[in-house]
């Protein structure tokens, strides 16, 4: 099929429509009417012989098709924006709008105290915290960076792993006094250990202790369910149960002792944080601070693995 000038404008609507999520706002970035959007598309639809969105009255959505079409091109894209901006002599700009799909407690945590900072060193870039449980589709969904607690599942993104935080096995004080304190992690079978869930699978995560080569797996219960670290933090401060939790989250509390961490001789157990972002050959200036920014916010951190 020959490339011409048609094709390429619409591949350029097309990541208007991606990114900005609808037809009326991709007329609005392109300076056209709606219905030249939709010309547009339409047109490219029929040149490459697949139909690229499916199209309600209040979504916009790619088709499978399509959204293995736009996979395929946005690297390209990407290639053709950074090769403008570097001939234009604006290659170290950082200036537009960046969305970031990221966990709610890794941004309540670390990225909010540190965020004014960062948006003063860059006054023309705006910045869109998108806090959710589930990663979804970065691409489709118009994010640049995605920011997950959690092995990630095999895909085309760039992964980096940000940092490894430790596991900890906590109690209230009020819950000790009243109920003992296990001794060894095989004692928790007689406990009330309050469970997470696993927002990817669905399931409770399972509960494991690790020391060294030592692999101890722990069969818990407990009559309350949780799917949000806050609630779940919350709860065991007040006493319901046993909780595990993240170094990275609770060090003021152990500190304070207001919660007490039972297997101190157990230390290896660890959850994994990792960003991703779409393959680009080169990043642009935005996406590059924004990777850097977030890699010295978890390298200042003491209270994580190594």
């Amino acid at each position: 099929m020959e490339i011409d000038a048609r094709i390429l404008g619409g591949i350029a609507t097309l990541s208007a429509v991606v990114e900005s999520g609808s037809f009326v706002r991709a007329a609005n970035t392109l300076g056209v009417t709606q219905s030249a959007v939709s010309r547009a598309i339409a047109k490219l639809e029929v040149r490459i012989g697949i139909r690229l969105f499916h199209r309600t009255t209040r979504t916009v959505k790619l088709t499978a098709e399509g959204k293995q079409f736009y996979e395929e091109i946005a690297p390209l894209l990407d290639g053709i924006k950074n090769a403008v901006t570097l001939a234009s002599g604006t290659g170290a700009s950082v200036k537009g709008h960046l969305r970031v799909n990221i966990d709610p407690l890794f941004s309540r945590l670390l990225i909010a105290p540190q965020i004014g900072k960062f948006l003063d060193r860059y006054p023309e870039l705006s910045l869109e915290l998108v806090t959710r449980s589930l990663l979804g589709d970065l691409v489709s969904e118009g994010f640049d960076v995605g920011i997950r607690f959690g092995d990630p599942a095999p895909s085309s993104l760039v992964i980096r792993k940000l940092l490894d935080t430790r596991i900890l096995t906590v109690a209230a004080p009020g819950y000790i006094n009243k109920f003992g304190r296990p001794s060894k992690p095989t004692d928790l079978s007689h406990h009330n250990c309050l469970q997470f869930r696993n927002s990817a699978t669905g399931q409770p995560y399972e509960w494991e202790f690790r020391r060294g080569r030592k692999v101890v797996p722990v069969k818990t219960d407990s009559r309350l369910m949780l799917t949000d670290a806050g609630t779940l933090l919350a709860t065991c401060l007040a006493g319901v149960g046993i909780a595990q939790v993240m170094n990275l989250e609770i060090q003021p509390l152990l500190h304070s002792g207001k919660l007490i961490d039972l297997f101190p001789d157990w230390p290896d157990e660890t959850f994994p944080l990792y960003m991703l972002y779409p393959s680009r050959t080169l990043p642009p200036a935005k996406l590059r601070v924004f990777i850097d920014f977030v890699q010295t916010v978890t390298g200042q951190r003491s209270d994580v693995a190594g």
